[in-house]
């Protein structure tokens, strides 16, 4: 016969209420139970755990050496099913989050502390990845959660659009072209324009607008945030047209914004790994970006129509 969870609880009930029958009580059980049970842990622990003087259980110096063995293991099961208890009520706990770099700095600050306002103690990893680093990422369900620019899911992921709108115009203070509602490509004719980098798909799909309508924008710097994109706008050094999140972020400041005539859908998804066990932590920070984005596309509709 080996030792068993049972003996450790018999002595551990003895040892704590200082009685058999005491003991009895604490279990639930009965005293011929409890003293059945103590003689079997001190028959295969082979120590003399108690002394009898006067018909009372004395502790030896082992079963008082042994019990504080038990104590600290029991410390530590105590511990374990607090936690547990915490990750229910999402009081503790781990968030892996992937977005690309923008989305690090427009999107998720505020998304993060609606989410950190409930949970104050849950742990958020935040990792700014750019394409197609960030798709792969999540196709090998290394992350929980997932902001990317993606028309179509990741292999072996789950999509949900979360914000769609059209690309705005950006421009500084006092700048002319601030007395229309809405520009048009031919408005930015000589203009001197910031643009992204040669490489981005919003620049391509710029560029080929502009080509389609043969109008030369006077091109005096490229760079590859659409952060870096506003800051330069707002130091007067030309006009831009970026994505709605980094302009609202930016507006203000030196900064306005006014529609393009010519449609350019910028989208943001979520996205979450197929094969990655999902959470309810996960789902509050879904929850909580979704209630976010529907708040940006209000703000971005208000903004819009001061304009008009």
């Amino acid at each position: 016969m080996s030792i068993t969870l049972r003996h450790i609880e018999v002595f551990r009930a003895v040892m704590t209420t200082g009685s058999v029958t005491a003991a009895a009580a604490l279990l639930r059980t009965s005293q011929p139970t409890v003293s059945r049970e103590l003689a079997r842990f001190e028959s295969l622990v082979r120590i003399k755990l108690f002394d009898r003087v006067r018909g009372r259980l004395v502790a030896t110096a082992p079963a008082l050496t042994l019990y504080e063995e038990v104590r600290r293991s029991y410390l530590g099961l105590e511990r374990i099913v607090s936690m547990a208890g915490s990750i229910r009520q999402f009081e503790h706990g781990q968030l892996s989050v992937i977005c690309l770099p923008t989305f690090a700095q427009t999107l998720l600050p505020a998304a993060c502390r609606r989410f950190l306002d409930k949970f104050p103690t849950v742990g958020l990893s935040i990792t700014p990845q750019e394409s197609p680093l960030l798709e792969e990422s999540l196709t090998s369900q290394r992350y929980d959660i997932g902001i990317t620019e993606t028309v179509t899911a990741p292999a072996a992921t789950l999509q949900t659009l979360l914000f769609s709108g059209d690309m705005v115009c950006v421009l500084p203070d006092g700048h002319p072209l601030l007395a229309k509602q809405k520009l048009t490509p031919r408005d930015f004719s000589g203009q001197s324009f910031i643009n992204l980098s040669l490489f981005d798909v919003y620049r391509q799909q710029l560029d080929e607008v502009f080509e389609r309508h043969g109008v030369e924008r006077r091109m005096v710097i490229e760079t590859a945030s659409a952060a870096s994109v506003c800051a330069m706008v707002r130091q007067g050094l030309g006009v831009a047209i970026v994505n709605p999140l980094t302009a609202m972020d930016e507006t203000g400041r030196g900064l306005h914004l006014r529609r393009f005539s010519e449609s350019i859908p910028f989208n943001v998804s979520l996205v979450r790994p197929e094969h990655r066990p999902s959470s309810m932590l996960a789902d509050a920070f879904a929850d909580a970006i979704q209630q976010h984005c529907r708040l940006l596309a209000d703000a971005l509709k208000r903004v819009l129509r001061k304009s008009e």
